[in-house]
């Protein structure tokens, strides 16, 4: 089994939030990309400071309750580099709130923050809980094509956020990391799955991880063979 990597970043680094988002208005979906025919993907900034629940932001909410939402996804925060590195791409700025986020933060590697880092905000305390999945919803949102695809390529999926302490956010921000765990396991190798027997690390350190990321390092577990299958393939054809 390998072991966490050494180069792991360590707490007290800081970053900044740049933008707070909640709901601007519900957009409506084809039955083709969504079952509830509704969306709250359409967020946009706020002013002033924004209350922080369980749940998630107060004015904020979500349509499709089965797939998103609940404590474990109850913060979406996303990176203002990666933002822009897709902005450049697409050759269009990518405005707060055009990922579906709550949170877009400048400084911090937020697509590879380590699954339970801990991130004091305002006089609010977060724990990084999960990497985003993109969805059909998603994909129609953005006008790309290919899109789910090419997100999930790239991997950059951003960082849900569990609520441990409440409180209120605002722009400006500073966004301090409290606490990253031993384990070393970031959100992106979560969403890739490159290596299942570093994702059994996870397991072990969090015994009271949360259903979905059991089921996630399962089914990234139960494609080891094939992988096994084509290493060995491409070692015995070289």
């Amino acid at each position: 089994m390998t072991a966490p990597d050494p180069t792991r970043r360590t707490p007290g680094e800081i970053g900044r939030v740049l933008a707070v988002c909640v709901v601007h208005a519900e957009l409506e979906l084809p039955a083709k990309v969504s079952r509830v025919g509704r969306t709250a993907i359409d967020k946009r900034p706020m002013p002033g400071r924004v209350g922080v629940r369980a749940l998630g932001l107060d004015g904020d909410h979500v349509c499709n309750t089965r797939d998103h939402g609940g404590i474990h996804q109850a913060v979406y925060a996303y990176a203002d580099e990666d933002a822009r590195r897709w902005g450049a791409e697409l050759g269009r700025e990518l405005a707060y709130g055009w990922f579906g986020e709550n949170l877009r933060i400048s400084g911090l590697p937020v697509s590879d923050a380590v699954f339970g880092e801990r991130w004091s905000i305002g006089d609010t305390l977060l724990e990084v809980s999960a990497p985003r999945v993109p969805c059909a919803t998603f994909g129609h949102w953005s006008g790309e094509q290919r899109w789910v695809k090419r997100f999930t390529l790239r991997a950059d999926t951003g960082a849900y956020l569990r609520v441990l302490t409440e409180g209120s956010i605002g722009a400006g921000d500073e966004v301090r990391v409290e606490h990253i765990p031993e384990h070393g396991i970031t959100v992106r190798e979560l969403f890739t799955g490159a290596d299942p027997d570093r994702l059994e690390l996870l397991l072990a350190a969090e015994p009271t991880i949360h259903d979905d990321i059991r089921t996630q390092v399962a089914r990234h577990a139960r494609r080891r063979p094939e992988r096994t299958q084509v290493n060995e393939a491409s070692e015995a054809s070289a």
